[in-house]
């Protein structure tokens, strides 16, 4: 009988263990998700399943990092770009770099790439700049909102980015908070409506789907996230990564409502808020992450802490690490927004769970959660971004969709003598003001840098001086002038006036204020224009400000909010082509001694109340 040989035997053998390492479960799409994430867990070490628990900043991340801790996910910080006025191509490879690293490890798991796209892809140098949410708010369009979240994605998706730390359902309750206008109002059943948001983003959840599961319908859309979870918006005086006090039922019927609508959606992860509920820090409520957002609400998404979240459970932050890993991964936070000291984290992580002070039950449901997401969104099947959407960065539909969201935003609180709409054709206007031709001041905050810029060179987009120019007749003479006295305005016999002025841009804690004013010389151009010619005033502010003591001397008030890169809409309403419809998302008060002020209080006494808008109907001027 003829013997095969032993290395004929043992090439079967290679060839069987091959196939065997060709063909694993969580490779093939075809496979039930549940069998995919079961297979790959099995897989996994200790090492590689804190690595996926693990988000670092673009700053400090390489291929070789991305491979050597077997790193789940990085993130841009506001204002963190691979290079000043990067392309949509340069973008791309970046990431894809990033990318690489992590597909060359064992299991070659993919790593999901963050940004914050807050109202557009705000961080990109050309990218459509949306209204923020506050102006959203005044919209009271939820289709419009949804329409910008498609849009976003597809910016977001052009940059070869899958995830975006959006949209923020905070109901922000008191306007000397510095993140305000990142909130769509002070009622959560407005700020419910707009979570419509998270379908734009991510796409529409099938009709079967089960409760809580994340959806994110391919290659067009990204990702979302949830935030601040949760009360973010309901600190003491505003003052922000502040204490919410109220009680349970205050939380969840003011702070909580629009998770229940952006799970119901399919987001597919929460944010976790830098705030306290009566004196515990959110990023260590274990009742309130597990017990409430996965446990009752069934969230099986992933929850993310915040930029250095866990660092700042200790005062001063920082301070015991070591206890803020194992508080925060104990309240049931899955992926930490390090960004930067991984390595101190990794170890950190590793040695509590080698301790058994964190049980790898807990470690498990973290990375099960994270695998979830990425498997959803196909992230396993497409891992690499090409350049096939470059061309939605900035694009003209989107510009469009940014102009008319700009048009339904505009609040028209005043119009003496029905002089909106102003006439296109006058011997010559005056348009004044600070914020008349800036487009970083009119964009806000989160906008190229995380604080904004001031000044016309930050991205492309059409101040609002710029605007008024294309929408008048030509035979109209403008005059721009940005402070002028009382004597050069009474000189020079003007039709009317545009005086344009509010808030410089600020985000976060920088721009908590207590005393809400406009910034000068705000107040004395709108003394010197508005007591002296027929004037219209546009505010330019995140939120409600102090504007009572100059309410009398304007004609006509507009509350323009953070219009964005888009200031036609604002000219395409001033002057008439389409009727001022928008309306207060939020209580606009008289003084800063009445806040916290919110629809439905007892002693509710405001200058204009919730809801308020006057409407104008468009017309043909000539």
């Amino acid at each position: 009988m003829a013997r095969t040989p032993i290395f004929l035997l043992g090439l079967v053998v290679i060839w069987a263990a091959l196939a065997e390492a060709e063909y694993m479960i969580y490779k093939d799409a075809t496979k039930p998700l549940n069998s995919r994430i079961k297979d790959l867990m099995n897989r996994m070490t200790l090492e590689e399943k804190i690595g996926q628990m693990t988000q670092i900043e673009r700053g400090v991340a390489s291929a070789e990092v991305m491979k050597d801790y077997f790193i789940g996910s990085v993130l841009s910080g506001g204002g963190s770009v691979p290079s000043k006025q990067a392309s949509a191509e340069t973008w791309i490879n970046m990431v894809n770099e990033f990318q690489k690293g992590a597909l060359s490890t064992r299991l070659g798991i993919p790593m999901i790439y963050g940004i914050d796209a807050v109202h557009g892809h705000n961080n990109v140098y050309k990218a459509t700049i949306f209204p923020h949410n506050v102006g959203l708010g005044a919209t009271r369009d939820p289709d419009l909102v949804k329409r910008i979240g498609a849009a976003t994605a597809l910016e977001v998706r052009a940059t070869g980015i899958p995830y975006v730390f959006a949209p923020c359902i905070a109901v922000c309750r008191d306007p000397r908070w510095g993140r305000c206008y990142e909130s769509y109002s002070e009622d959560p059943k407005l700020v419910q409506a707009m979570t419509e948001i998270v379908s734009g983003l991510q796409g529409d959840i099938p009709a079967n789907s089960p409760k809580g599961v994340p959806f994110v319908a391919g290659k067009t859309k990204v990702a979302a996230c949830a935030k601040h979870y949760v009360g973010d918006g309901g600190t003491t005086k505003g003052i922000n990564e502040n204490n919410t006090q109220i009680s349970r039922h205050g939380l969840l019927s003011i702070h909580m409502p629009g998770y229940y609508n952006s799970i119901i959606k399919g987001v597919s992860t929460v944010m976790v808020s830098y705030s306290s509920w009566n004196g515990v820090k959110m990023h260590a409520n274990h009742d309130m992450v597990t017990g409430f957002l996965k446990n009752i609400l069934r969230f099986r998404g992933f929850v993310i802490s915040d930029w250095e979240g866990i660092d700042r459970i200790t005062s001063p932050p920082h301070a015991n690490y070591s206890y803020s890993i194992q508080a925060g991964i104990s309240a049931g936070i899955d992926m930490i927004m390090v960004p930067n000291t991984y390595k101190e984290f990794i170890d950190g992580l590793t040695s509590h769970v080698k301790n058994k002070v964190i049980p790898m039950s807990r470690i498990d449901d973290a990375v099960k959660r994270i695998l979830r997401v990425k498997f959803t969104m196909g992230l396993f099947e497409n891992p690499l971004a090409d350049n096939s959407l470059v061309d939605e960065l900035g694009s003209q539909e989107h510009r469009e969709l940014a102009r008319e969201a700009v048009r339904k935003s505009l609040v028209l609180l005043k119009n003496g003598e029905s002089l909106l709409p102003l006439p296109k054709k006058a011997t010559k206007i005056l348009v004044a003001g600070s914020h008349a031709d800036n487009l970083g001041y009119q964009c806000g905050g989160w906008t190229i840098e995380w604080q904004g810029l001031g000044g016309n060179n930050l991205t492309s987009g059409t101040t609002i001086l710029t605007a008024i120019k294309n929408t008048v007749d030509p035979s109209t003479e403008v005059v721009y002038k940005e402070n002028p006295d009382a004597d050069f305005v009474k000189s020079n016999n003007f039709s009317y006036a545009i005086v344009v002025v509010g808030e410089p841009p600020y985000a976060e804690t920088f721009g908590d204020s207590l005393n809400l004013t406009i910034s000068e010389p705000g107040p004395s151009t709108i003394k010197n224009v508005c007591g002296t010619v027929k004037c219209v005033t546009v505010i330019i502010s995140g939120r409600p400000v102090v504007i009572q003591p100059y309410v009398s001397l304007m004609d006509a008030l507009v509350a323009a909010w953070l219009p964005g890169s888009e200031g036609q809409g604002v000219a395409d309403v001033l002057f008439g082509d389409y009727g001022f419809t928008g309306t207060l998302s939020r209580t606009w008060f008289k003084t800063v001694d009445q806040l916290p002020m919110n629809i439905g209080d007892k002693h509710y006494d405001p200058l204009f109340p919730f809801g308020f808008g006057l409407t104008t109907k468009p017309t043909k001027t000539i």
